[in-house]
């Protein structure tokens, strides 16, 4: 399965216009309401609800709350690229289980893999790549980007 709740390589779901205007109306406020929804789109509150329902199921989206890590006392954020030798799926479950990473992707170039890291400082960042990342079978090497500024973080880029 994907991260998206999908078999890995299978199509992407088929979206109605509404469906698309629902997901745009959660990606611009995702706390807004589904009668508010209901009127932009041209449905009732309860068919706002049950096709939100059935996206979420899907793994078509999700419904969070962006919250930025230093007001919550997570002051050192990196991303880690990794060199790994055989099976990259198997590094990237491995790291998809620290609690430490919030984002792991697959990737050519240089990099087998970018994992994303959210620690409370740099003891922590020391610690997370000593004992954990380095130790995964199959890591060969790291190279850490310390996150200086985070200057744009948005994910409202629509549908298609």
């Amino acid at each position: 399965m994907s991260a998206q709740g999908r078999p890995a390589g299978s199509k992407p779901i088929q979206l109605d216009d509404v469906s698309k205007a629902i997901i745009e109306q959660l990606q611009t406020d995702g706390r807004r309401s589904y009668a508010e929804i209901g009127k932009a789109v041209g449905l009732s509150e309860a068919a706002v609800r049950q096709r939100v329902q059935k996206l979420t199921d899907a793994g078509v989206m999700q419904v969070v709350a962006v919250t930025d890590p230093m007001q919550l006392g997570f002051y050192r954020q990196a991303m880690i690229g990794l060199r790994v030798s055989g099976d990259t799926t198997l590094v990237a479950e491995a790291l998809g289980r620290i609690a430490a990473v919030d984002y792991v992707v697959l990737t050519a170039g240089s990099f087998d893999i970018l994992a994303e890291i959210v620690c409370e400082n740099d003891e922590d960042l020391i610690e997370l790549l000593n004992k954990k990342i380095r130790g995964i079978p199959g890591v060969l090497s790291t190279e850490t980007f310390v996150y200086l500024k985070l200057q744009k973080q948005f994910y409202n880029w629509g549908t298609r």
